[in-house]
């Protein structure tokens, strides 16, 4: 054990709590609901705010790096729980004016989630080079669990007597914000001369011959590489979250239990960022990339089949394992940027790698479109394992620089 690592397992206890309250980017499903029952907007209004929510997420993840090198950690954790509390509390008290929405949740909101998300990585991750894999693995089920758990919540409080939708957001908002700032005073970086155990796996070394600075890293043919895998493989994963009770729907399920299973499938999410965490430091990166890839494709071709022959269980396993392949974007993507350009610009780096999502966001319109021309999702699912070979094939040239 090296010198001043002891304590270092509470870091990742306290990353794994922040990145559960700020993974309420994936209960948009839930947190919508009360807009549709009160002001009557539709899919396609509420839609264009979580475009707004992941493009100010990916925006936030960009300026927190560029705020890493002025500014401390506990400064961008304050910053980004406190803009994250002044949109939800303006959400409480709106009335029907859905641009209060796109600025309040979609702006402010995902602005602040994406100051916190990168933070709480880039800290947490700097304690733990051997063990880069698990440690991204860990705090990003935290991240992905939070429709699971916190969204649960939420959605039990919208209709529970006395508390209301208004009454959950305004206490939300503010129990994030306290979070982040209890965690402000837990996640400092690593004081200089800290000695770390080597990493089991040598290849996963998380120190690279040369920091890449942002400017290098894109010239860089792997940088555009990755950008291509992530963000089709992140597709499988966006359409399968958007539509997961509307293709149990059309297997057969009953309404109701539908949305119990798209409850279990979304463990998925949450356990296929710890399973390939785990997998990273195992075997690799180039065996976690085929791994992840050869996934996707299984995965989709189970849903379409299911889909074409009305097999409810069989669609159920094939959404599990979009969900698993969808974590394994999350923990993957922080792997390889450590992994590929070095911890030193990691959270600038990681956030223009992170871009990937807002071009993501479009696939599920893109897919419910599709829905409407054909019918059915089968044509969808067999597109996205097609993409999702390309991307086996993709993955067999990238290399580290």
């Amino acid at each position: 054990m090296g010198n001043g690592i002891k304590g270092r397992g509470v870091l990742l206890a306290v990353g794994t709590v922040v990145l559960l309250f700020a993974g309420i980017i994936y209960a948009w499903s839930i947190m919508k609901v009360p807009f549709i029952n009160d002001f009557g907007w539709n899919e396609s209004q509420l839609g264009v705010n979580y475009t707004f929510l992941v493009a100010f997420f990916c925006i936030g993840t960009i300026v927190a790096g560029r705020l890493g090198k002025i500014t401390t950690p506990a400064f961008r954790l304050d910053l980004g729980g406190i803009l994250f509390c002044i949109g939800f509390i303006i959400v409480s008290q709106m009335e029907d004016n859905i641009a209060v929405l796109y600025g309040a949740y979609g702006i402010l909101g995902g602005f602040g989630i994406g100051l916190v998300y990168i933070t709480t990585i880039g800290v947490v991750n700097s304690w733990f080079p051997d063990k880069i894999g698990l440690s991204s693995g860990i705090i990003l089920m935290g991240f992905g669990l939070n429709s699971l758990t916190i969204g649960k919540l939420a959605n039990y409080c919208f209709d529970a007597p006395g508390i209301g939708w208004r009454t959950t957001y305004l206490v939300l908002g503010i129990v994030t914000a306290v979070v982040c700032i209890i965690a402000s005073f837990v996640l400092k970086p690593v004081p200089e001369g800290t000695i770390f155990p080597p990493a089991k796996n040598e290849k996963n070394k998380s120190v690279v011959e040369n920091d890449f600075t942002p400017l290098q890293m894109v010239k860089r043919p792997s940088f555009w590489k990755l950008m291509v895998f992530y963000s089709l493989l992140a597709s499988v994963g966006s359409v399968s979250i958007s539509f997961a009770k509307d293709i149990m729907l059309d297997t057969g399920t009953v309404e109701a239990f539908a949305i119990t299973m798209v409850g279990i499938v979304s463990i998925g999410n949450g356990a296929g960022r710890l399973f390939s965490g785990w997998l990273f430091d195992r075997i690799g990166l180039a065996g976690s990339k085929y791994v992840t890839s050869i996934l996707a494709v299984v995965a989709t071709l189970l849903v379409a089949f299911a889909l074409q022959i009305q097999n409810s269980p069989l669609a159920y396993i094939g959404l599990f394992l979009c969900y698993l392949s969808f974590g394994f974007v999350a923990t993957g993507l922080t792997a390889f940027t450590t992994a590929f350009y070095g911890q030193k610009n990691f959270s600038l780096n990681f956030g223009i790698l992170n871009l990937h999502l807002i071009a993501t966001a479009f696939s599920s319109a893109i897919a419910g479109s599709l829905k409407v021309v054909t019918g059915s999702f089968i044509l969808i699912f067999l597109i996205l394992s097609g993409l999702s070979a390309f991307v086996f094939l993709l993955s067999l040239t990238i290399k580290k620089p």
